[in-house]
């Protein structure tokens, strides 16, 4: 059936959980010993970058046809689902432009939360969960153990259709989440941006190797062990055991860079984020019989369609949206002015934060001519890193261990409301101290932070505001 069609960019997967570990129980709504030092300096977070968006547009140089397919995925993204379009049986949001509008379409999520009033939305008999807000950041929710105690770490959907039109005798409940809580049993990923997805994607293997293997000497003495989250089954090879799947390629998207393209990505994402079923992704999330309403994929290619353009999968379109999706534009000189964004700038690599979130990588020769040979400055390097115990999360994706995360892009950080794979912080600072735990290869970097003077501390987060 050809139907309308969103996307969360937060990506899920089936997982892995090593050893126990110490969940933060409702994270972003207790206080750390990150707000209580940052309550002792005189360096403040400048706060989200007023102003223009700067993103959301397509990328300069597409050619008419590029162009085409990428108004096609923006309108998809931007559409609401209902359970005729195949959303549910269980889902965490019925539409995209919810969870990624901050600052423009393909952004993060918003400073108001619309998973609180969507739990009742049509006639919905959802709860929302104590760890949703209104003023906290859209989430999706993951057990780490089974009740057995083995491992879980899949996406456990926050709402059901129950109630909603077209429904019909579709009657399932909620997970028991307050359960999961008090057992410390629950951990939350947010929306990840998708500005300059397709520059992401075009950034050769061998860039990212060569990035890890540069500055050796340098990322020894700060203990830096960045990794490509990859591996090839039945095989290693010393310093790569770590490979993708079959095809041995390098995954880079998602919060432990555990998916390795956009179309994967897209694949996913409307499975397990909407309950949206499509030719990548067959089978329903929930298969209770009475909330069944399809016996093809939701979305499938339309072969009767006049023209390739309108008989294209959603799942394709999304990833074409997300493909020629310009990357965010830095201000030169908000907040503070150019002089302390330049000094800023300067400090964010004599800290060491540049070792693990490089400035910026390059595309390769590839097929579309706008995202050929192109400077990506996203400052990441695509890498998976021991965060240490603080951040741990308890589950694995891919070879991304429990305490792994990729260094998130900070591209568009002078506009996000929320930090870290959770959303526990919306304050600068703190995430950065975030970063400092027993374990954590960002501790001497952390440390070389709190060693600024005030006024050098209040530069770097001004450059940071300024991306």
């Amino acid at each position: 059936m050809r139907n309308k069609r969103t996307l969360f960019a937060v990506s899920a997967m089936a997982l892995a959980v090593a050893a126990p570990f110490a969940i933060e129980p409702v994270a972003s709504q207790t206080r750390s010993s990150g707000d209580r030092d940052a309550s002792r300096s005189s360096a403040r977070d400048p706060g989200v970058r007023g102003g223009s968006p700067g993103a959301g547009g397509a990328i300069a140089g597409l050619s008419v046809n590029e162009y085409r397919f990428f108004k096609l995925g923006l309108e998809d993204f931007s559409e609401v689902e209902d359970v005729a379009d195949g959303l549910g049986p269980r889902m965490n949001l019925d539409g995209c432009g919810g969870c990624h509008s901050q600052p423009a379409v393909g952004g993060s999520s918003p400073a108001l939360n619309p998973q609180v009033a969507f739990a009742i939305k049509d006639g919905g008999t959802d709860r929302v969960p104590s760890f949703i807000r209104a003023d906290g950041p859209i989430r999706e929710a993951r057990f780490v153990r089974n009740p057995d105690g083995t491992p879980d770490g899949g996406v456990h959907a926050l709402f059901t259709i129950t109630g909603r039109p077209g429904a019909g005798s579709c009657n399932i409940a909620q997970p028991d989440f307050e359960r999961a809580v008090t057992n410390r049993n629950v951990i939350f990923r947010v929306p990840t941006p998708v500005f300059g997805a397709g520059l992401i994607e075009q950034i050769p293997d061998a860039e990212i190797l060569g990035n890890r293997d540069a500055q050796s000497a340098r990322k020894r003495d700060f203990g830096i062990r960045g990794r490509a989250n990859f591996r090839v089954a039945g095989r290693a090879y010393a310093g790569q055991s770590n490979r993708n799947g079959n095809d041995g390629t390098i995954s880079r998207f998602g919060w432990k860079a555990q998916n390795v393209s956009l179309l994967l990505f897209s694949g996913e994402a409307y499975n397990v984020e909407m309950g949206i079923t499509s030719e990548l992704f067959q089978v329903e999330r929930d298969e209770t019989a009475a909330c069944q309403f399809a016996t093809v994929p939701n979305d499938a290619q339309n072969f009767e369609a006049a023209d390739a353009l309108t008989g294209t999968t959603a799942i394709q379109n999304f990833a074409n949206f997300q493909r020629f999706l310009a990357p965010p534009e830095p201000s030169p000189d908000t907040p503070g002015g150019r002089a302390s964004i330049d000094r800023g700038r300067a400090l964010f690599a004599g800290t060491g934060c540049a070792l693990c979130h490089t400035p910026t990588l390059r595309t390769g020769n590839t097929a579309v001519y706008a995202l050929r040979n192109q400077a990506v400055n996203l400052y990441s390097d695509l890498l998976v890193h021991d965060m240490g115990d603080g951040l741990a999360d308890g589950v694995s994706q891919g070879q991304a261990g429990p305490r792994e995360f990729r260094s998130a892009p900070l591209w568009g950080l002078g506009q996000r409301v929320f930090f870290l794979h959770d959303g526990r912080t919306s304050d600068l600072v703190q995430a950065i101290r975030e970063h400092r735990s027993n374990g954590s290869e960002a501790n001497r970097v952390v440390g070389n932070f709190d060693g600024l003077r005030e006024s050098e501390k209040q530069d770097l987060l001004n450059f940071l505001r300024s991306l």
